[in-house]
C-alpha cells in the first residue's frame, strides 16, 4: 500500500521529467564551482539536489491541483491521479504546501540569498499554472520557472550573479518554450473550446511550430554566445552541436496533423539532449587537454 501511493505521488509530481531541468542545474553549479575557489561540499550538493526536487515536486502538484476541473473535461489529461480519483485534491495541495516549506527551508541551509530569493522562485513557479487563463505565453512563463535551475545552482555556490549563468537560464527559457509549444499541439481544440490559451490555440498548429522552431533557434545562438563568453573549449562546442542536432531532428517528428510522435519529440529528444549537452560541459571544464 506504502508503495503503491508513493508511486502514486511519483506519477502525480512526473517525477520522471526532471531530467529536463536536473542537467542545466549541474551546469550552473559547475560553473559556479569553476569561477571560485570552490572545495566540495557534501551537504551543499545534498541541499541542491533537494531544493531541485522540492520545487519541481510543489510546482507539479499545485499545477496539477490548479487544473483538475479542466484536466477531468479533456480526454488526455482525465486519467490524471486527481481527476481520476486516485489521489484526492486536498491532499495534492498539502503535498504541494508541504513540498514549498520544505524548499524554503533547505535554501536557508545553503546561504542568505538564495533564501531571500526563494518566495520568488514559487511565486513564479506556482503562479504559471494560472497562466493558460489569460495568455499564450504561458509557454515562456514555463520556461522561465525552469530557467531558475541553472542560476540557481549558482548562487547556491557563489553566492553572487554572472552572465554565463544566466545566459544558460536564457536558453532553457527558449528551449523549454519551444518543446512546451510542440507538446500543446495534443490540445489545440481543447482549449479553443473551453477559453484557454496556447500558441496553438492562438495562431494555430503550422504558425505555432514555427513559433517553437524559431525559439529553439535563439537557444542554440544563446548556447553558443556562452561558449564565447565563458572561453570553453572544443568538447562543449561539440555538446552544443549536437544539442542542437538533436533540436532540429525533434522539429521533424511532428507536422500539422500528425501528432502521433510528440511524445518522442518531448519527452526522448529533449532528454536525451539536455544530458548529453550537461556532460559535454562537465567534460569541457575538467578534462585537461
Amino acid at each position: 500500500m506504502l508503495l503503491r501511493k508513493v508511486s502514486d505521488y511519483l506519477s502525480l509530481i512526473k517525477f520522471s521529467h526532471t531530467i529536463f531541468a536536473l542537467p542545466f542545474a549541474a551546469i550552473g553549479f559547475l560553473a559556479g564551482a569553476q569561477s571560485v575557489d570552490f572545495e566540495f561540499e557534501r551537504w551543499l550538493v545534498v541541499h541542491v539536489l533537494l531544493c531541485m526536487i522540492f520545487a519541481r515536486s510543489a510546482a507539479m502538484a499545485f499545477n496539477r491541483w490548479a487544473d483538475r476541473h479542466i484536466d477531468s473535461l479533456n480526454e488526455r489529461t482525465k486519467v490524471r491521479e486527481i481527476p481520476a480519483g486516485i489521489i484526492e485534491s486536498q491532499y495534492a495541495l498539502s503535498f504541494a504546501l508541504l513540498n514549498c516549506g520544505l524548499f524554503v527551508a533547505t535554501t536557508w541551509f545553503i546561504n542568505q540569498l538564495c533564501f531571500y530569493l526563494s518566495p520568488v522562485a514559487l511565486a513564479v513557479i506556482l503562479g504559471y499554472s494560472y497562466t493558460k487563463r489569460f495568455t499564450p505565453y504561458s509557454h515562456l512563463v514555463l520556461g522561465v520557472g525552469l530557467s531558475l535551475a541553472p542560476i540557481g545552482s549558482y548562487l547556491a555556490v557563489t553566492g553572487q550573479f554572472a552572465l554565463l549563468p544566466v545566459l544558460f537560464s536564457v536558453a532553457v527559457v527558449t528551449w523549454v518554450g519551444g518543446f512546451d509549444i510542440i507538446y500543446s499541439l495534443q490540445d489545440e481544440e481543447f482549449d479553443k473550446k473551453n477559453r484557454l490559451y496556447s500558441i496553438p490555440s492562438e495562431f494555430g498548429s503550422s504558425r505555432a511550430l514555427a513559433i517553437s522552431a524559431v525559439m529553439h533557434v535563439i537557444t542554440s545562438l544563446v548556447l553558443l554566445a556562452a561558449y564565447f563568453w565563458g572561453s570553453l573549449g572544443w568538447i562543449y562546442l561539440a555538446g552544443w552541436g549536437i544539442f542542437t542536432g538533436l533540436l532540429i531532428f525533434q522539429h521533424t517528428l511532428v507536422k500539422p496533423g500528425d501528432l502521433s510522435r510528440v511524445n518522442a519529440a518531448f519527452f526522448t529528444t529533449n532528454g536525451v539532449a539536455s544530458v548529453l549537452f550537461s556532460i559535454a560541459f562537465a567534460a569541457d571544464l575538467f578534462i585537461p587537454l
